[in-house]
């Protein structure tokens, strides 16, 4: 008997927390027998009524997109098209670039910032920072003992002008060899020990704020420095937001995800691997933060649609051209231009024998032919005989058919020496006589066609159901 009380004082309990849950978050619709929330739907409106969208809709219109859209997953998940191994590997792909982050908090990065800063503060020591100009003259280590000579006594000169008064900025922008400093007077960045060359730091290191170094000799050359500025390295607080943003640009939350992945993946004993465990964070990132939930759901079902439309809709109308021509054959009437066009080539030649010799040669070909006819005909080998543009021009589109058929564009306009003879071969249209002329327009339309088709479709296989008084409350509730 006293255990008949206890499972029932624990079927009480569930029964009353998922009233609750059901409380606060109402199903809004059900699609196929699947259970859509509130929140689902106000994720997706809200996301797409947003900042920055011009023609925003209302709840009732984007209702029939949301329940279309639904529909589509539906029948994606009756194809089984999730359990495709290249579905999996792709979303899994996109919820692991929002998963990784969630495995690392603030003070794991701020705790890398703090050694990476002690890192820096043990390699600076006492001698701190310096930051120097200097006036470089190249110098290979190849160059002959004359060359040598005239860099010694070009440096010099740059020194004894400099004692003399010249402005340092002034010489460093017309002398120094070194462009990327010269711009800028000869000043580098703030340097640290080990950071440069040992000869130039040897020097750097020497000076004093103000002072300027003799000629000196590096494996790049000779140089002059100016020391600017010298300081200890700053204290960690005020270094840390620039080592969070540099650690940050750099990817360590990538780094220090995958070391806690492989961490997770050890500590199993062989229990779990890398996927197992992303999965386990995903569900545990997910229970807590809705909208990271949904965007794995988005994901999940975005990829679904992608595939499925490409099957029903998209591949067959790009891909049967029975139906392309079937379609544009029945809907002639919505194909029409406002200007005639011209279906077919403007072609020049070297010779002007092989004007009549290209018409003869096309002829009797369909015009998806003749490029590869030309081709195999006049242009086999190194020596192209004939140049040639085709395809459906409007008026604009090529200045010999403007000049030739439509008998417009500028008469006199110099022809290209190598290839003094031209003309056209072709046909005029005053509207569309094949699919072919408005083929991707016939495909759009085809799409719009079996989109449409496709959608009643699924609409009489699967059921919907939609809680009106609940979508009233969508963005009203506190």
């Amino acid at each position: 008997m006293r255990k008949l009380t206890i499972a029932l004082s624990l079927f009480a309990a569930i029964f009353s927390q998922q009233t609750l849950a059901q409380a606060a978050d109402p199903v809004v619709m059900i699609i196929n027998g699947v259970a859509v929330p509130r929140s689902e739907f106000e994720y997706s409106y809200n996301k797409n009524n947003g900042e920055g969208v011009i023609d925003k809709l209302s709840v009732d219109e984007y209702l029939t997109l949301f329940i279309n859209y639904k529909l589509k997953v539906a029948a994606a998940l009756d194809a089984r098209l999730d359990t495709l191994s290249s579905f999996q590997q792709e979303y899994k792909m996109y919820r692991d670039q929002q998963v990784r982050p969630t495995m690392v908090t603030d003070a794991e990065v701020l705790a890398e910032a703090r050694r990476m800063y002690e890192r820096t503060k043990t390699m600076i020591g006492q001698k701190g920072l310096v930051r120097p100009a200097h006036i470089l003259l190249r110098l290979s280590t190849q160059a002959t003992r004359q060359q040598q000579e005239k860099i010694h006594q070009r440096i010099d000169s740059v020194y004894r002008a400099l004692k003399a008064g010249a402005d340092f900025a002034e010489l460093a922008k017309q002398v120094s060899d070194d462009k990327g400093s010269a711009i800028r007077g000869g000043e580098l960045p703030w340097i640290a020990p080990g950071q440069a060359m040992k000869e130039f730091e040897d020097v750097a290191y020497s000076l004093a704020p103000g002072q300027l170094s003799e000629p000196f000799l590096s494996p790049l050359g000779y140089h002059i420095i100016l020391m600017k500025e010298r300081k200890p390295l700053e204290s960690f607080d005020a270094l840390r937001q620039t080592l969070v943003s540099q650690l940050e640009r750099s990817g360590i939350r990538h780094e220090i995800a995958e070391m806690k992945l492989h961490g997770k993946v050890e500590a199993s004993a062989g229990k779990m691997n890398a996927a197992q465990v992303m999965q386990q964070q995903a569900d545990s990132v997910a229970a807590v933060n809705s909208s990271l939930k949904y965007l794995f759901k988005e994901y999940h079902d975005g990829l679904l649609l992608y595939e499925i439309s490409s099957r029903e809709v998209w591949n067959k109308a790009q891909n049967d051209e029975i139906a392309q021509k079937a379609w544009f054959d029945t809907h002639k009437k919505n194909y029409t231009w406002k200007e005639p066009r011209y279906r077919g080539m403007a072609y020049h030649v070297k010779d002007k024998k092989d004007l009549k010799a290209v018409k003869k040669c096309v002829k009797k070909l369909p015009f998806e032919e003749w490029t590869e006819a030309l081709r195999t005909t006049f242009n086999s080998d190194s020596v192209i005989r004939v140049k040639a543009e085709m395809g459906l021009f409007k008026l604009g589109d090529n200045e010999t058919v403007d000049r030739l058929v439509f008998k417009t564009g500028n008469s006199t306009s110099v022809k290209e020496a190598s290839y003094p003879f031209e003309a056209v071969l072709g046909k005029k249209l005053k509207r569309p006589d094949s699919y072919l002329d408005v083929r991707q327009q016939v495909i759009e339309d085809l799409q719009d066609y079996l989109e449409s088709e496709w959608v009643e479709s699924l609409r009489n296989r699967y059921q919907v159901e939609v809680n009106q008084e609940v979508l009233k409350s969508v963005n009203k509730h506190l």
